[in-house]
């Protein structure tokens, strides 16, 4: 397209105009520049290109803030050689930023750059937290100068930006415009000349002296679109920049600013729904990074579950809190991410775990884990408000955070240092909050808080505590403290359900939990017998728990979070990396004991019924079950031992046997295992060995409720453990199922169900 800026000294343009493929055209020298996009293979999934969006004028290209990125050989087909030093250099783009960067080592989310800082040679564009922006260039005489956006002139997230840097030597100025304004300039000597960064790329979206994060990931690369990104080796006016900002705005825009739909440049799972692993009907972020979902809460018809998130890819940095909707617990909408780090006191190096509850009102309040490095300690508890009271938004997509933090630790109160995920409850008498943290040479342990106005709280001292010398597995802190009413049972005592996940040096990183009673008075826990137990016994696939009363049954709920089990090539690779565990409801048994079952609404995921027989033996129970395929499965399964001493199932097999996962239970031992031995095949995946642990089935016959969801397997026994596991098969024909004893066992029933997608 023309310009009514005059095109004099253009160097490179790239209009982004192609829409598709994986390639841009550099307008000037005709060269055709490769796109770097983690889909142009694809090991797992359908290969597909770089994602094009809606741009200023015709497309632009979406950058998807760790993989996507541009190298352009300088010289290569130029029809004007680069000289080794300019007198001037303009650069003007449009981006529409997605997530910024936590600005990791000091360094610049690269838009554009070619640079050497050591050598102080070269210019670079690019973002750093919270949306500032800054244009540096290595200068002939040995100098490293550099300009930085004023406060308030920050690059929006969402929005289409202008954005214009000019180096111009002879008049000794660096100038910053933004939206065709300008915002910044600041002096060099004059008569000054860029140093080229001779023999190095030009890189557009990527640093070209990136930090290396876990050996696998390049961070300061650009998340969001960019669009009609154009150099000079002249500086343009200020005439100049604010032209070719009011032509766009004229000939594509009505005169208006263009604005960003929020369907274009949201993170996208369409590209992750064909991945063979991924799980289809276990709730997961649409792309990236995700821990542990926190913070259920019931609200206005619908079920809110906020998750930690890394958006600018599928490693763990900078984490923000996810959001999902649903009406049935079951199917989930994507919403937009609901807390970021954003320039303030309060939170600006990350929104850490926490929990919901109801304001005075009745109208939801997450109360999260701040993060601040500045301060020491770089924890405390903060607080955010829906807008609902003021806009009526059903699905609560605003929230405003309270700007002090709530509750501060200090020397005494715990572990001194380790401050986070509160948990906060609310009844007739108050709001009551417990924090994960530790005492200091003793172990875990919850603080316990309380507050009239919950806004002001009291410091009560522990809830409850490890003993580290009789159990070190409970390690020296605690994370994620869950407190459940499980009602009265048959002595007539009242009883609650605490959970916690330990952390730190001998800890053993699982659900451990307690039943016993609240001492309201003290905020203290009385546990009925000292020795915690595990929900899960699939060594470290169940973690991160949080739970919630489910206002419209009554049912205590708890959410986890499915670990991965992989190596951080394969996460890059794949795109995404953890899921959610499947809804759990938690009762208090007839005998005490604490019951588990998957929500009753998962049912509504089932399709066609493939099999379903009873009083089978083992040898007619698998003649029936051959012809039984699926990576998306409901299985319910009733085993009688008869003679046999270890029986089970085996889930994902082909049909050669090579490759398969064996659920099972070891009447010997009382134990339940899951043996991965065969599961894969594939070099890179870490799953294998044996897993499991005590289960006593007190002489009941072995009952299997099992989940099969591409790499997720989550097996329930008796309503008493679940063993979570992951498997990623490495042939695509493990769909296979075959029933297994070490001696002749009777199938009392069997039923399996294909499950369908919940997006």
């Amino acid at each position: 397209m023309s310009h009514t800026t005059d095109d004099r000294g253009l160097m490179m343009h790239w209009d982004f105009d192609e829409g598709t493929g994986a390639n841009a055209l550099e307008s000037v020298s005709q060269v055709r520049d490769d796109i770097q996009y983690v889909f142009n293979q694809a090991e797992f999934t359908e290969r597909s290109g770089p994602q094009w969006r809606q741009g200023v004028t015709g497309s632009g290209l979406l950058f998807d803030g760790y993989s996507t990125a541009i190298a352009h050989q300088v010289n290569k087909g130029d029809t004007n050689n680069a000289p080794e030093f300019r007198s001037a250099l303009t650069i003007g783009v449009w981006v529409a930023p997605r997530f910024y960067d936590w600005g990791y080592e000091g360094k610049l989310a690269a838009i554009v750059n070619r640079h050497n800082m050591e050598r102080k040679q070269g210019y670079l564009l690019g973002m750093f937290r919270h949306g500032s922006w800054s244009f540096q260039v290595g200068l002939e005489e040995g100098g490293w100068k550099g300009i930085w956006s004023p406060n308030g002139y920050e690059l929006p997230k969402n929005e289409w930006s202008y954005v214009n840097c000019v180096f111009d030597g002879n008049q000794g100025e660096l100038k910053l415009y933004l939206n065709g304004c300008e915002i910044a300039s600041s002096a060099v000597p004059c008569g000054s000349r860029l140093a080229e960064a001779v023999g190095t790329d030009l890189l557009i979206g990527k640093n070209n002296h990136s930090s290396l994060w876990g050996e696998v990931f390049n961070l300061q690369m650009y998340s969001g679109i960019i669009d009609e990104l154009k150099m000079y080796n002249r500086a343009l006016s200020a005439e100049e920049v604010a032209a070719s900002y009011q032509h766009v705005l004229e000939s594509a825009h009505g005169g208006v600013k263009p604005q960003v739909q929020y369907d274009e440049i949201k993170l996208d799972r369409t590209p992750l729904l064909l991945d063979r692993h991924r799980p289809q009907y276990h709730v997961s972020p649409p792309a990236h990074w995700m821990n542990e979902p926190h913070a259920p809460i019931y609200f206005d018809g619908q079920y809110h579950l906020f998750y930690q998130h890394n958006p600018l890819g599928p490693f763990f940095y900078q984490i923000h809190w996810g959001h999902w909707v649903s009406k049935d617990l079951v199917h989930w909408r994507d919403l937009p991410v609901a807390l970021a780090p954003e320039k303030d006191q309060l939170a600006p190096d990350g929104i850490w775990s926490g929990s919901a509850t109801y304001d005075a009102d009745g109208l939801p309040v997450l109360f999260f884990t701040a993060g601040n490095d500045s301060v020491s300690p770089n924890q405390s508890v903060a607080l955010a408000r829906s807008t609902y009271s003021e806009n009526g938004d059903p699905d609560l997509v605003q929230w405003v955070k309270h700007p002090e933090p709530l509750i501060v630790q200090e020397k005494g109160m715990g572990a001194f240092g380790d401050f986070r995920d509160p948990f906060v409850w609310k009844d007739d008498d108050g709001w009551y909050a417990l924090v994960g943290s530790g005492i200091e040479g003793e172990g875990g342990a919850a603080l316990a808080f309380e507050s009239q106005d919950m806004l002001n709280w009291t410091y009560k001292g522990p809830f409850y505590q490890a003993d580290i010398q009789k159990f070190p597995y409970l390690g020296p802190i605690w994370e994620l403290p869950v407190l459940l009413p499980l009602g009265i049972d048959n002595q007539g005592e009242n009883k609650h359900l605490l959970l916690v996940s330990p952390v730190g040096k001998g800890a053993d990183v699982e659900v451990f939990y307690w039943i016993g009673r609240l001492d309201k008075h003290n905020l203290s826990f009385i546990p009925d017998q000292e020795e915690p137990e595990l929900i899960d016994v699939g060594d470290f696939h169940f973690t991160g728990p949080s739970g919630m009363v489910d206002p419209k049954t009554g049912r205590k709920i708890i959410f986890t979070i499915a670990q991965g089990d992989r190596t951080s090539e394969l996460e890059y690779q794949s795109g995404w990396a953890h899921n959610g565990g499947l809804p759990l409801s938690v009762y208090l048994r007839g005998d005490g004991r604490l019951g588990i079952e998957p929500i009753q609404e998962l049912q509504s995921l089932r399709g066609a019924k493939q099999l379903s027989f009873h009083d089978k033996s083992l040898t007619e129970a698998n003649v029936l079950l051959r012809d039984v395929q699926g990576d998306m499965l409901e299985i319910q399964v009733e085993l009688e031992p008869g003679g046999a001493t270890q029986l089970g199932i085996k889930v994902r097999c082909t049909p050669d046997g090579e490759e398969e996962t064996l659920l099972y239970y070891d009447l010997n031992e009382a134990k339940l295992l899951v043996d991965r031995t065969k599961t894969t095949q594939h070099p890179g995946e870490k799953c294998s060995g044996v897993q499991g642990g005590k289960l006593d089935l007190l002489g009941e016959n072995l009952k299997l409720h099992i989940y099969l969801d591409r790499s997720m397997v989550e097996a329930y026994a008796n309503g008493l453990k679940s063993l979570t596991t992951r498997v990623y098969p490495s042939r695509k024909d493990a769909l296979g199922l075959e029933l297994w004893g070490d001696g002749e066992l009777v199938v009392k029933t069997m039923e399996v169900w294909n499950m369908q997608s919940i997006w």
